[in-house]
């Protein structure tokens, strides 16, 4: 394994502020850089197109210099970890566990359609949002099952 060299905090921050996800990219924690870039889009999409303007806005704004202040602090971390020889830790892909339940492909699956035809006008995104509770009932449904089926075994 190569060494790591030492990470400039401030290109980091840098970085981070000018596109979020990019300051985790330079740290090189690729799948931290790439979840950040996804959330930053999506609170952008959120924002653009719920009515929650005010509260949509705060959560981006949060998580913005929430992102910039994570990615000085990690090379910050690598850095301290190169100075005493150590070797920061490589990212690595999380493995799935299997689980042997359909359930969360089904779900996915469901809300893939959902939001696909609601993206070509043949349902409206208010009644896919009116209706949105529905998920967390079957997430309960799902979790008490499980519960109930683990304690008769």
């Amino acid at each position: 394994m190569t060494p790591r060299s030492l990470k400039s905090p401030f290109l980091a921050g840098f970085l981070a502020f000018i596109f979020p996800g990019t300051g985790a990219l330079y740290n090189r924690q690729y799948l931290k850089g790439i979840l950040y870039i996804i959330i930053f889009a999506g609170l952008i999409s959120l924002q653009a197109e719920s009515q929650a303007q005010p509260f949509i806005a705060i959560l981006l704004a949060g998580f913005y210099f929430f992102q910039v202040i994570e990615s000085v602090q990690t090379a910050k971390a690598i850095n301290r970890l190169v100075i005493n020889g150590e070797i920061p830790p490589e990212e690595k892909i999380p493995q799935t566990i299997p689980t042997g339940s359909i359930f969360w492909g089904i779900l996915l699956i469901i809300l893939g359609i959902l939001f696909l035809l609601a993206n070509f006008d043949l349902i409206s995104y208010s009644l896919i949002f009116d209706f949105w509770p529905l998920l967390v009932i079957a997430i309960g449904v799902k979790m008490l099952y499980e519960s109930l089926r683990k304690k008769e075994e």
